[in-house]
């Protein structure tokens, strides 16, 4: 363990690290900014083209499904609307800052790590590679699946779904950003369980007992969510549940091996 500190030295000490994350944060988001027209052009609405990968795939599946009369990529029969003054730049740099803190999250990672490795054991100190290695290859994995999974179900969607002939789809751009970025975000940090329960499990808030005792529960939570953001279709809702679902299991192994020898043997 390390030297004592006080209260006013933690809040120093977390001052720095807070700092140094800020600054890599924006380092990389200037960098994102330099290069915002491809970004933009490559990635962001290249969800919106019919012959996205996901949809390719997705058409191949679900006719092995027999699901051809509820998924439709062949259409992207909506647009996209800038209607106030600087929207488009407030998005050009909101998307700069999304993507600086997604390129810069190990390094986010490494300032956290050093914050709290004063107290921890030096056998613990040990794992701080592998810790990082790990949480940041489970953060990129849920950024990918938000991007390739989520948001194209979604955007798909809603931007083809219509009440009426009457009615054409036109959306703001912030709408359609923000439905991007809580897209990817989200499934980033939701990637993280495994981590969060091993913290958790360290300090001793939850056990594998606990998290067996519920998994009905957390089961029907992720397949509710699951319906809340894919459109009402059984295929996408086990397509989102399916990784998620996973990483609980993961957790639950997780939470078993953080647990004293002596505690498994009684609870055996």
């Amino acid at each position: 363990m390390g030297k004592q500190m006080s209260f006013l030295d933690h809040l120093e000490e977390l001052r720095k690290h807070l700092i140094r994350i800020f600054a890599y944060v924006i380092v990389m988001a200037l960098i994102a900014f330099i290069f915002s027209r491809s970004i933009f052009d490559k990635i962001i609405f290249a969800v919106t083209k019919p012959d996205f990968i996901t949809y390719r795939a997705l058409t191949k599946l679900s006719s092995l499904f027999g699901t051809n009369n509820t998924l439709h990529f062949d259409t992207m029969d909506y647009k996209f609307q800038s209607l106030e003054m600087g929207e488009q730049f407030s998005t050009d740099i909101w998307i700069a800052f999304t993507f600086g803190v997604i390129i810069a999250f190990p390094l986010i990672l490494r300032e956290l790590w050093k914050f709290i490795s004063p107290a921890l054991y030096q056998n613990e100190k040990k794992h701080a590679i592998s810790f990082l290695v790990i949480a940041s290859l489970l953060f990129f994995t849920g950024v990918l699946f938000g991007y390739y999974i989520i948001a194209p179900l979604s955007i798909n969607f809603f931007g083809n779904y219509k009440v009426s002939e009457a009615v054409s789809n036109d959306f703001k751009l912030s709408s359609f950003i923000g439905l991007i970025k809580t897209s990817v975000l989200a499934s980033g940090l939701m990637f993280e369980l495994p981590v969060i329960i091993f913290f958790l499990t360290k300090l001793g808030l939850v056990d594998a007992a606990a998290l067996k005792k519920y998994r009905k529960v957390m089961l029907i939570v992720i397949l509710s969510v699951s319906a809340i953001i894919t459109p009402p279709d059984i295929l996408s809702q086990i397509i989102v549940s399916i990784p998620v679902l996973g990483l609980y299991e993961i957790s639950i192994l997780i939470a078993k091996m953080m647990e004293p020898k002596e505690t498994a043997l009684i609870k055996k």
